[in-house]
């Protein structure tokens, strides 16, 4: 892996180099904005996108969609060749996750992120052009594409997650986290202890980082180390000077500040990646921002939700089902030779996994390991185990295996009282928290595996190879 950039102004270079950026100048903030994201994320091979020069707003004020919305900038992104097949660039990810020695981060005094700096009567968080994402949204979410920097109060374990941010005013913005996020539990000790909680919120910045703190990567690794390893050179931050925690220094925009422990103010609706406007108005804890950091013409990073499947989708199937899979190998489960988390479903909500069966209860086994994985376990819907000779990927071949493999009185299981939260669409307001999962085991009954008639056509690999010498056909 080599990564030709070194933040996001480079990378946007890269990507206007192979011609996949298109800018826009003087579009509407509302509703164009977030209309013009909608579109893009449910337009397949659709460019990134960045646009400036907004009403009422300096120009330079800008705000990136898409980045991540293609194969061929997400390997960039990742230091992979632009031309890498969609299970070559999972199973490189792989590859590089098992050969991942973190490295810790390097502190600097200077760097692009203190180009300017704004505290006390000075922070004004809207002085940067923030979209009403969507139609029935109870205010503007600066954080979409947004890392939140926390820090474990008993062991002091930086952590990076991402998570919605509404502005409530000039110094204040909403902080909403599902449970049993890393960012909850560190929020929870510290207002255990009756303490704020301090949090530093990065609106616009590095692409790698981005996707570090939106993927499940091991507890108590921080996303800094696990970007930095990824990088070959160690990550650059700066202390901030309120919260003491570390900012990156080449981020664009940085907000600073202190989560109280016993203050609320009313937050969302929000328009979720689930596809609903899942969770309603109520109150929620907030950040009093103490300072703002973040450079010359400085870039929002807009990654909004939209219905499945949206920009985070189309890298997070990618990612998601990496970690998957090395999870199930270290588990113990032998012959996984495939693993999808599908776009379809939020990377969460259907997850399909490929065996070679070698025993009895082996799809049993990996159906059970797949939905409570750390990579799965949250709010998940339906896990699907089926033969080697099906292609995970494809939604039609998983869907065959079903239908003519899966006998549902013997093969399909529900367990109970899984993990959700508060952006389940079918859990019914009041009882949201716990969910049912479906198993289904599209295997070729093991007791008779080799009575079952013949299926036709290619296998995987070579489908796989048709398609790399003939695709031009498709063209």
């Amino acid at each position: 892996m080599t990564l030709t950039y070194t933040d996001l102004r480079e990378w946007l270079a890269r990507v206007e180099e192979i011609g996949e950026l298109k800018q826009v100048r003087g579009a509407p903030l509302d509703p164009d904005v977030g209309q013009i994201a909608e579109m893009l994320h449910h337009t397949d091979e659709s460019p990134a996108v960045l646009l400036d020069e907004f009403a009422g707003y300096p120009k330079g004020y800008r705000i990136l969609l898409n980045a991540n919305g293609n194969r061929r900038r997400l390997a960039l992104t990742l230091g992979l060749p632009l031309d890498i097949g969609k299970m070559e660039l999972m199973n490189a990810w792989e590859k590089r996750i098992a050969d991942l020695k973190p490295l810790p981060v390097q502190y600097v005094e200077r760097g692009p992120i203190l180009e300017n700096v704004h505290e006390g009567d000075a922070v004004n968080v809207l002085k940067f052009p923030t979209p009403k994402w969507h139609e029935q949204d109870g205010g503007r979410y600066i954080g979409t594409g947004s890392p939140n920097i926390t820090r474990d109060p008993d062991t002091g374990w930086v952590n990076l997650g991402v998570y919605r941010s509404m502005i409530h005013d000039a110094k204040r913005i909403g902080s909403y986290i599902s449970p049993g996020k890393h960012g909850r539990i560190h929020r929870d000790k510290y207002f255990a202890r009756g303490e704020p909680c301090p949090v530093a919120l990065v609106a616009g910045g590095d692409l790698l980082l981005f996707i570090a703190a939106s993927v499940e990567i091991e507890n108590d690794l921080s996303e800094y180390e696990w970007a930095g390893a990824m990088r070959g050179r160690p990550y650059e931050v700066i202390r901030e000077k309120y919260t003491g925690l570390p900012i990156p220094a080449d981020a664009e925009i940085v907000l600073a500040g202190f989560i109280h422990p016993t203050e609320r103010l009313p937050e969302g609706p929000f328009g979720e990646w689930t596809g609903y406007y899942a969770s309603s108005q109520r109150p929620e804890p907030f950040v009093e921002v103490k300072a703002i950091y973040h450079r010359n013409d400085p870039i929002l990073l807009g990654v909004p939700p939209n219905k499945p499947p949206y920009e985070p989708h189309r890298f997070r199937a990618y990612l998601r089902s990496a970690l998957l899979k090395r999870t199930l190998e270290q588990a113990g489960v032998p012959d996984v030779t495939g693993v999808w988390c599908h776009e379809v479903g939020g990377c969460r909500l259907l997850t399909a996994v490929s065996i070679k069966q070698r025993y009895p209860g082996h799809a049993k086994q990996a159906l059970l390991i797949a939905t409570g994985a750390r990579a799965t376990g949250y709010l998940g819907r339906v896990t699907v185990v089926v033969d080697e000779d099906i292609d995970v990927t494809d939604l039609s071949d998983v869907t065959w295996a079903i239908l003519t493999r899966s006998d549902p009185a013997t093969q399909m299981d529900i367990i109970h009282r899984a993990w959700s939260g508060p952006l389940d669409p079918i859990i019914r307001p009041g009882q949201k928290g716990l969910n049912s999962r479906l198993l289904i085991d599209a295997c070729r009954p093991w007791e008779w595996k080799d009575e079952f008639p013949p299926a036709i056509g290619p296998s995987v690999e070579v489908k796989r190879a048709t398609r790399e010498k003939w695709g031009h056909l498709l063209k």
